[in-house]
C-alpha cells in the first residue's frame, strides 16, 4: 500500500496529463471553471465600479453646479436686497420731503387765507365807512353795517326813512356780482320784507371792477364805487 501511494504521488509530480486527469476525477476541473467564472464577475463588477465612479463624479459635478447656482443665487438675492432697501430708503425719503413740502404748503396757504380774509375784512369795513360817506354827502344819513340772517348775508346793509341801502364788498367784481346782489334783494323780499323799504339802492365796492360789471351796472342802475371815487354813478340818488 506504502509503495503504491508512492508511486501514485511521483505520477502526479512527473505526468502533467495524469495530474489533470486526476484533478479532472477529483472535480477541479468544474473548481477551476468557477475560479474563471468568478474572474468574470470580478472584471464586471470592477466595470460597474468604474461607472459608479463615473457616475458618483457626475453627480458630484451637478452638486458642484447647484451649490455654485446657490451661491449666485444667494449674492443675486442680497443684491436685491440692498436694491429694495435703497428704493426703501428713497421713498421714505421723498415721503419726508413731500410731508416737508405739505407743511411749507399748508403754511403759505394758511398765510394766504388770512391775508385775504384781512383783505376782505378791511375792504368791507372800508365799503361801509366809504358808502356811508358818499351817501352823506348826498345828504342821507344812514348807518351802514353788515346783515346776518338765516338765509341772506349782506356785507353793505343800512336804512334811514323810506330808504334801503344794500350791496357787496369785494376785491374783484364781475357780473356775477350783481347776480348775488339781486339774488340776496329777492330773498330779502321773500323771506324778511320787513328788512326792506320802498326805496332800494343797490351799491357795489370794489378796487378792481371787470368791464361787464360796468356795462351791465349801467344798464340796470347799480351804484359802483371805489375809496377814490364812483365808478358807475347811481341813477336814483342826487348829490
Amino acid at each position: 500500500m506504502e509503495s503504491l501511494k508512492r508511486e501514485f504521488l511521483e505520477l502526479l509530480d512527473r505526468d502533467l496529463e495524469f495530474r489533470y486527469a486526476v484533478a479532472g476525477y477529483l472535480g477541479l476541473s468544474e473548481i477551476l471553471k468557477r475560479l474563471d467564472m468568478l474572474s468574470e464577475g470580478h472584471v464586471r463588477l470592477a466595470e460597474e465600479q468604474r461607472r459608479l465612479a463615473e457616475e458618483q463624479r457626475r453627480l458630484a459635478e451637478e452638486q458642484r453646479r447647484f451649490a455654485e447656482e446657490q451661491r449666485r443665487l444667494a449674492e443675486e438675492q442680497r443684491r436685491l436686497t440692498e436694491e429694495q432697501t435703497k428704493i426703501w430708503m428713497e421713498i421714505a425719503k421723498l415721503r419726508e420731503d413731500f410731508d416737508r413740502m405739505y407743511r411749507q404748503l399748508d403754511a403759505r396757504l394758511t398765510r394766504v387765507e388770512r391775508t385775504l380774509e384781512k383783505i376782505t375784512l378791511d375792504i368791507e369795513e372800508e365799503a361801509r365807512i366809504v358808502v356811508k360817506y358818499r351817501l352823506r354827502e348826498m345828504g342821507y344819513r344812514v348807518e351802514i353795517a353788515s346783515l346776518i340772517l338765516p338765509e341772506v348775508e349782506l356785507n353793505i346793509y343800512g336804512i334811514s326813512d323810506d330808504l334801503c341801502v344794500i350791496g357787496e364788498a369785494s376785491v374783484r367784481a364781475s357780473s356775477r356780482t350783481v347776480d348775488e346782489v339781486n339774488i340776496k334783494v329777492d330773498r330779502l323780499r321773500s323771506l324778511y320784507p320787513d328788512k326792506l323799504k320802498p326805496k332800494i339802492i343797490k351799491v357795489i365796492y370794489t378796487s378792481l371792477a371787470m368791464p361787464d360789471l360796468i356795462e351791465r351796472a349801467e344798464k340796470e342802475g347799480i351804484w359802483v364805487l371805489k375809496a377814490t371815487g364812483d365808478i358807475v354813478e347811481p341813477k336814483n340818488l342826487s348829490l
